[in-house]
C-alpha cells in the first residue's frame, strides 16, 4: 500500500485472537510477533496496530458491529466452528483473520473484502475513492 502513502489514506490494524487462537500474545508483544514471527523477516508495519479486540460475539467492539451490519458478508462458508472462539455465531460474522473493510474519507463503509480477495481489487477500489 506504499502507492497511497502521500495521499489521505490510512490503514488501521486490529489484532484479534478469536480465529483458531492464533494471536495469544498480550498487547505489548504484538509488534515483536509481527516483526519476528508472523509475517516475520523484520517486517514493521507502516500503519497503527491497536490493542487486541473481539470482532465477533457478545463482546465485539461496536465499530465491528456497525461495519458488519452495514456491509454484507463476503463469504457464504462459515468454516470450521471448532476454530471459532466466540458466541453466538452469526451469518455476518468475520470469518477469519485479514478480512478487510474499506471506509470512505467521510466515514461511510464502502466495501468488505474476504481473506482471499486479490489485493489488486482493494487497490483499485482505494484508487477510485481517492
Amino acid at each position: 500500500m506504499n502507492m497511497f502513502g502521500d495521499l489521505k489514506f490510512v490503514i488501521l490494524g486490529f489484532p484479534c485472537n478469536q480465529f483458531g487462537l492464533q494471536s495469544p500474545e498480550v498487547n505489548h508483544e504484538t509488534l515483536n510477533v509481527i516483526k519476528h514471527v508472523r509475517p516475520g523477516g523484520c517486517f514493521v508495519p507502516k500503519f497503527p496496530i491497536f490493542g487486541k479486540i473481539e470482532v465477533n460475539g457478545l463482546n465485539e467492539e461496536p465499530l465491528f458491529t456497525y461495519l458488519k451490519g452495514t456491509l454484507p458478508y463476503v463469504n457464504p462458508v462459515i468454516g470450521d466452528i471448532k476454530k471459532f472462539y466466540w458466541s453466538p455465531i452469526k451469518v455476518n460474522d468475520i470469518r477469519w483473520n485479514f478480512e478487510k473493510f474499506l471506509i470512505t474519507a467521510n466515514g461511510v463503509p464502502f466495501k468488505r473484502y474476504e481473506l482471499h480477495s486479490p489485493i489488486e481489487e482493494l487497490e483499485k477500489d482505494i484508487a477510485g475513492l481517492l
